[in-house]
């Protein structure tokens, strides 16, 4: 075996999502030495596998008061920070006539003592706004929500700790993690794309791994109380609001729809489950959340169900309850675990050094930075503060003023428009170009998927799913890396296979049809390998 590459840094921080983005920002920033390792693609886990909202804190403001004031407070830093990463459609939270009318006065309550605004909005002008609502909600109330594109929130992040020197070493697993005279001092990283090992020397170690971060602690010898909590999620192709609507009443299945580019998503079920990766859509549960759907929006099920998926919560879980609370098993509804997140020390057991933050939302993701990097500095002896609160990330180069007030696709068909040719359009739905799709292959010297496009540029993303992009972008990878025509074939049929994965709880109607094109297209005409029924769902 190849002996491993060393590299030495201040911290290591484990987990490419939103928190561990953040973090290795918040460190950069204040002038220390950090690397990122994600096992995957950044923001791959839970914070690619959510229903896009920047939260008010409304949700909690009854049950969960400490995570509402978290959320209310980190919504108004984002929305100054990186506001080219939201659509500002605001939400409200309506009440319609399966609903308990007295939760209506707690949850005005509870708003106003966490700092939540609240406005009253008559349904006459809630219908002006969004005519497809319900004509039978009774209360409606305006809230400070977002719709927020994680995907380009988590690649803004490390973009901007790399302008401070942070690394972020995508696709290396955590072997092991090293320890000495009971201090953690590193660990061994795997290449997962071509079995080379590092080992990373750090003065500390940032566990940031979401709903791996027990997984990841174990390895210290230390153990954290986590409860997965998975819920699922499905995309229509029509957006049928500009608003993001929340049920008045007690958090429950199917009871936030949110607006997401030119979809809409409804979201989404609460079940207790054993594995952080197990990512099942049982077909009771879209079941459930089309039906909960129609509640709001009568017409529902009249649009195609374009997408599921199913991402899983990484909720801190300690052994005293408090009074009321669910026990956490298997299957159960985790809804009564706080969402509110902890930073964890592990001195206790042997692995002074290693610091896990755990919980929380991907709206507190800063907050949750700031408070894990200040004991990390507390730990090494560093005096430096934070900044990320006040220093606004990176934009990209369409983005122009300080609000996306909703979604546009203007600066794509603008720069399309604008070619010398229009032959270079690979993904029509979402309006993806052979010259995008060059630049972010370029970008990534140690190679890219096609799923790593998805998310990058949203190839793949629109109602086609991918059935006239996929094999155009196969050749422009296999062209710009110069892969082996072998290659650019597997990596097709790995794409296609990840988006049917998340079409196939949705088989019926319009649906249906889509996908039987596909196959015709993939399958019989191209001749990519059969698709495989019993796969998990991935995110959108």
């Amino acid at each position: 075996m190849q002996a491993a590459t060393s590299l030495n840094c201040d911290v290591l921080v484990i987990g490419g999502g939103a928190t561990g983005a953040g973090v290795l920002l918040d460190l950069a920033q204040r002038g220390l030495r950090v690397v990122l390792a994600e096992q995957n693609d950044i923001a791959t886990g839970t914070s690619g596998r959510y229903h896009g909202l920047l939260h008010s804190g409304g949700r909690y403001a009854v049950r969960d008061p400490e995570s509402a004031r978290e959320c209310i407070e980190e919504n108004a830093i984002v929305r100054r920070i990186a506001p080219h990463t939201l659509e500002d459609t605001g939400g409200w939270f309506a009440a319609f006539p399966p609903d308990d009318p007295e939760y209506i006065p707690h949850w005005l309550a509870g708003c106003k003592a966490v700092g939540i605004p609240t406005e009253s909005v008559t349904l006459a002008q809630a219908l002006k706004e969004e005519p497809h609502l319900n004509p039978k909600a009774y209360a409606i109330y305006r809230v400070p929500d977002a719709a927020c594109d994680s995907f380009e929130l988590v690649h803004t992040l490390t973009e901007a700790a790399a302008a401070f020197g942070g690394i972020t070493l995508n696709y290396h697993r955590v072997c092991s993690i090293e320890k000495a005279g009971g201090k953690v001092i590193g660990a061994l990283l795997e290449n997962r794309r071509n079995g080379a090992q590092v080992r990373v020397h750090a003065g500390a170690v940032v566990n940031a791994a979401g709903p791996w971060a027990g997984e990841i602690a174990k390895m210290a010898g230390a153990d954290i109380h986590m409860t997965h909590d998975r819920g699922i999620m499905v995309a229509m192709n029509v957006r049928w609001v500009n608003t993001i609507i929340n049920r008045l009443a007690t958090p429950g299945d199917g009871d936030i729809l949110v607006p997401v580019g030119t979809v809409c998503v409804i979201g989404t079920t609460s079940v207790v489950i054993d594995r952080p990766d197990d990512l099942d859509i049982p077909a009771e549960e879209v079941t459930q959340m089309l039906d909960a759907a129609e509640v709001m929006i009568p017409d529902f099920r009249k649009a195609r169900a374009l997408r599921a998926w199913a991402g899983v919560r990484p909720l801190y879980d300690p052994p005293q309850k408090r009074e009321g609370e669910a026990e956490g098993g298997v299957g159960e509804d985790g809804r009564f675990i706080t969402r509110s997140f902890r930073a964890l020390s592990h001195a206790d057991v042997g692995a002074a050094g290693m610091l896990s933050i755990v919980g929380g939302k991907l709206t507190t993701y800063r907050q949750m930075a700031e408070k894990i990097a200040d004991e990390v500095c507390q730990y090494l002896g560093v005096r430096a503060v934070c900044r990320t609160a006040e220093t606004a990330l990176p934009k990209p180069s369409w983005f122009s003023g300080n609000s996306r007030r909703l979604h546009s696709m203007t600066h794509r068909l603008h720069q399309l428009e604008h070619a010398p040719t229009h032959n270079n359009l690979i993904c029509e739905c979402e309006i993806v170009t052979r010259d995008q799709l060059e630049a972010a292959i370029k970008a990534s010297p140690e190679g890219v998927s096609l799923d790593d496009l998805r998310r990058d540029l949203r190839l793949g993303m629109g109602p086609c799913q991918a059935g006239f992009c996929g094999y155009r972008a196969a050749g422009v990878l296999g062209e710009t890396a110069n892969l082996p025509p072998a290659e650019s074939i597997a990596a097709l049929a790995t794409f296609i296979q990840e988006r049917f994965r998340g079409n196939r709880p949705l088989l019926w109607g319009h649906q249906l049809r889509q996908a039987l094109l596909d196959e015709m297209i993939y399958r019989r005409a191209l001749g990519v390998p059969s698709l495989q029924p019993e796969a998990h769902a991935t995110s959108d």
